[in-house]
């Protein structure tokens, strides 16, 4: 394997959702990286899984909330977990924080044209329904969790 060297200046940076920028570092066979910046209050990414790769999270600021199954951890910077394939999982700024964070993926998924899809959507150039439609091209497939969804209306006040 070759070096794979991603310069700050001259990283594709997409804004994929209202709060939520996403950073492509790289994306080969072997690994798929990002970071990504929420803000607060941010919606995060809805409850998924994939069935080809361990994705993984170090948090590099703030605070992450991660559902792993049915069982939501909160993060703290320095804090990292990885997740195997097969497991259901979702992740967001805790209620009250912005994040930061590392994110990958082994082996390698080819997913910047995803994140490509979903800065899409953002704009208005591309339709949720797109993004449903790849789910089998970007082993991304949506699940639901009681957990997740009643996360935020326990956080409120």
């Amino acid at each position: 394997m070759t070096e794979i060297a991603t310069r700050a200046a001259t990283a594709e940076a997409i804004q994929d959702a209202p709060g939520s920028l996403i950073t492509l570092l790289t994306d080969t066979a072997e690994l798929t990286c990002n970071t990504a910046t929420f803000e607060e209050g941010a919606a995060g990414a809805p409850v998924h899984f994939h069935t080809r790769a361990t994705e993984f999270f170090h948090v590099t600021a703030g605070r992450l909330d991660v559902l792993v199954g049915n069982e939501i951890q909160t993060l703290d910077a320095g804090d990292f977990i990885a997740i195997p394939p097969g497991v259901k999982h979702a992740f967001a700024p805790a209620a009250g924080h912005t994040a930061s964070v590392f994110v990958g993926f082994t082996p390698g998924m080819g997913r910047f044209d995803y994140y490509r899809l979903l800065g899409r959507v953002n704009a208005g150039e591309a339709t949720v329904q797109d993004i449903k439609d790849s789910s089998a091209t970007y082993d991304n497939h949506y699940a639901e969790s009681p957990a997740w969804s009643g996360r935020r209306r326990s956080a409120e006040p």
